[in-house]
């Protein structure tokens, strides 16, 4: 039987939870990890381990949280700002997140805020479906 998006939220709100030491109602589909649940890079690692061992699958690091790879490449990145090649690269590897608001100002201090709990919950659909 598939998961419905409200039960793959709320395992994904649990990992969550246990990962960040957080509350339920802190955890939110527009929660972002890092501004809103004060998620750090090393906490990454952890939460996509904690969502492989709760949905059962495996997740390519690269996959859910495709950021890192972007920062170092200066065809990608020009003056902290995502250049039109990278902005394509990253609506590729992230399908599963809303980039309209990012591309208007794609610096790239802001990419963080592209890691919400609504695109973790969207990948995992995806990936289960």
């Amino acid at each position: 039987m598939a998961m419905s998006r409200d039960d793959i939220f709320t395992k994904v709100q649990e990992v969550l939870v246990d990962a960040l030491a957080v509350d339920d109602d802190e955890v939110s589909y527009e929660s972002t990890l890092m501004g809103d649940l004060g998620a750090e890079s090393i906490d990454f690692l952890d939460i996509v381990f904690r969502l492989e061992k709760a949905f059962g699958i495996k997740i390519p690091r690269e996959e859910l949280f495709p950021a890192e790879s972007l920062m170092n490449d200066a065809e990608l990145v020009h003056n902290g700002k995502l250049t039109d090649k990278g902005i394509k690269l990253l609506r590729e590897k992230m399908p599963h997140t809303d980039l309209t608001d990012f591309e208007k100002n794609p610096d790239i201090n802001k990419m963080s805020d592209l890691f919400t709990v609504n695109a973790i919950v969207n990948y995992i659909e995806n990936k289960i479906s």
